[in-house]
């Protein structure tokens, strides 16, 4: 008897909860709500007779079962992506599709795509700056751009460049909340936190051999983005990534109030496998390491003296 195949879009639901062990993360992945991913895994676990997962109280389990299927259905999903895109397109030509962080995407990558679209007009780039993490090839992504101490998942890791942690405001809050010295008092100061970085006020106190503060209150934030714009509005101060700051510091709407000490973390370009063989991502990953190379050799560390620091 001819065994029925389970609908794609339920074996797509097993896939991304077994990887990420969470019907919550699965359904911010794949753009649907926790309730469809879980009563689409219960109608697959109907249809196939088995139980795929194990429910308990605040942790989701693959049965023995259900961890032997998901290596066949991973594989699976993982072929189907790769035989489409080997597929000719010789009208509608190549897409590129790249998962980043919003800022590293908004303030490094989009100023230098254009000499990329010069070159090669007839790829088009697809950029994703959603927080979540990327299934190679599953999630349909060519490229990562990632910020880790260590490569942490699947794909080919490429280190691109270093970072530098530096205390950022406005000219205006500098100011307002500078010390007897002239420098800035970091206990007067509002800081300015992201909460999706490893890395944050704390490393930066660490690293700089800076006393602990307690500052006189402070802002939380997703992105980096709107850890600066704050900063530029007077809001406070920001820890601020030198890569990412170039325009600030040329215009004058932010100064540094602190010394720069290198990040732990570094920024990394994280391909697929198919990037090693496809002729057009390949040229994309060589240009883009071409420009992270050159990038690293003008940014080798700060730009200027730190400024001193009165932590209180």
């Amino acid at each position: 008897m001819r065994t029925r195949t389970p609908p794609l879009s339920t074996l797509r639901l097993f896939d991304a909860a077994g990887r990420h062990l969470s019907f919550t993360r699965a359904a911010a992945e794949l753009n649907v709500t926790p309730s469809a991913v879980s009563h689409g895994i219960v109608g697959l676990e109907e249809a196939l007779g088995v139980k795929l997962f194990r429910r308990e109280a605040g942790k989701l389990s693959l049965t023995r079962e259900g961890a032997d299927y998901l290596t066949y259905v991973s594989e699976a999903l993982s072929l189907i992506i790769v035989g489409t895109r080997r597929l000719p397109t010789p009208h509608s030509g190549r897409t590129i599709a790249i998962s980043s962080a919003p800022t590293v995407a908004s303030r490094w990558l989009l100023p230098r795509l254009h000499e990329f679209r010069s070159s090669y007009p007839r790829i088009a780039i697809r950029i994703d700056t959603s927080h979540r993490q990327v299934g190679f090839p599953v999630d349909g992504f060519d490229f990562a751009i990632r910020m880790s101490r260590i490569p942490v998942s699947t794909g080919h890791w490429t280190r691109l460049f270093g970072e530098w942690l530096v205390p950022v405001c406005s000219p205006a809050y500098r100011d307002a909340v500078a010390d007897m010295q002239g420098g800035i008092d970091l206990a007067r100061a509002t800081t300015l936190h992201v909460n999706s970085l490893s890395e944050d006020w704390q490393a930066w106190l660490d690293a700089s051999g800076a006393a602990e503060i307690l500052p006189n209150g402070t802002m939380h934030f997703d992105t980096i983005q709107l850890s600066l714009e704050a900063a530029e509005a007077g809001l406070g101060v920001s820890l601020g990534r030198m890569s990412l700051m170039e325009r600030e510091f040329r215009d004058g709407t932010l100064v540094k109030v602190g010394p720069a000490v290198p990040a732990a973390t570094t920024y990394w370009l994280v391909s697929s496998d198919m990037a090693e063989h496809d002729r057009d991502l390949r040229r994309f990953k060589d240009w883009l390491l071409t420009k992270a190379e050159a990038f690293a050799s003008d940014h080798a560390g700060p730009s200027s003296p730190a400024v001193p620091t009165a932590v209180g």
